[in-house]
């Protein structure tokens, strides 16, 4: 977000804490992308802040509701406020619980796998619409396609990326797959080491797929901690994932700290060939 919105967004999450009778001080921006991340001080609330229409903050809201339920790995809303988005300002704001991250123990992959195992299990027992993993392909080849969306990608690269998604796509429907309920993107910048253990965040990426659809996200060496996963399901995975990133480094709107340059080093890697890197790999470098 732009500085003048970030104010903005600020200032509405300040003002409706405030009337749920939070004390805040001070708001850090923990993090600025499409979506604002503040800790709020000093209640040291979390609070989610986005203009209204281009979250699915509902979603996440009762998504979070159900898993907390079921004991996944997530974090939970703010108990001290009712659980739903609060609208000001043109802004939809969410208020979840703040985790100090410490330092992970030796055997974080292990740990990592182990969470997310855990993470699929209890999304096995929720039932909600979600999208398909497919319509997030779908809207990045819309994105290569259209021109006036991704001017500045070269048309060999543009070639590349189409070929690559659409060949992707029918390798991993030709494995005929079980899919259920997925995180969507637990690579590890949505993944929190806290004293209470790994704790996913970022919900609005949950749709429906294949395991190895997130499995794919995670690095190699959490990955190969994960059971009974389909390895040539998983590499094609692999190489959707960094198709659909690449796709999206060359949207318009896209607001990835050099996101051209991220998105020509993918191009990179899926002209190199196999195998295919983990997502999780390069969120970490």
């Amino acid at each position: 977000m732009e500085a003048e919105i970030v104010s903005r967004a600020v200032a509405a999450a300040t003002a409706l804490a405030g009337e749920l009778h939070l004390r805040v001080d001070h708001a850090a921006v923990i993090h600025n992308s499409n979506k604002l991340a503040l800790r709020l001080l000093p209640c040291g609330v979390f609070a989610r802040v986005a203009p209204v229409g281009q979250e699915v903050a509902a979603l996440e809201v009762e998504l979070a509701l159900r898993l907390v339920e079921t004991a996944c790995p997530v974090t939970p809303l703010e108990p001290q406020v009712e659980p739903r988005v609060y609208e000001r300002d043109g802004f939809a704001v969410t208020f979840w619980t703040y985790y100090e991250v410490v330092s992970p123990d030796p055997d974080f992959p292990g740990a990592y796998a182990e969470a997310l195992q855990r993470l699929h299990t209890g999304m096995r027992n929720v039932e909600i619409a979600t999208p398909h993993f497919l319509d997030r392909v779908a809207e990045a080849e819309r994105l290569v396609t259209h021109r006036n969306e991704t001017p500045a990608l070269t048309e060999a690269d543009r070639h590349l990326l189409l070929g690559t998604l659409q060949s992707a796509r029918e390798r991993i429907n030709s494995r005929g797959a079980p899919e259920q309920l997925l995180h969507g993107e637990p690579h590890p910048g949505n993944v929190l080491n806290t004293r209470d253990g790994l704790l996913f965040i970022d919900l609005e990426t949950c749709c429906r797929g294949p395991v190895e659809f997130d499995v794919a996200h995670v690095p190699e060496e959490v990955s190969a901690r994960y059971p009974d996963v389909d390895q040539v399901l998983l590499a094609e995975c692999r190489r959707l994932v960094l198709a659909m990133v690449a796709a999206w480094r060359w949207d318009i709107r896209d607001e990835f700290p050099d996101g051209h340059q991220h998105g020509r080093d993918i191009l990179s890697l899926l002209r190199q060939g196999p195998p295919w890197p983990a997502l999780g790999a390069l969120v970490a470098e």
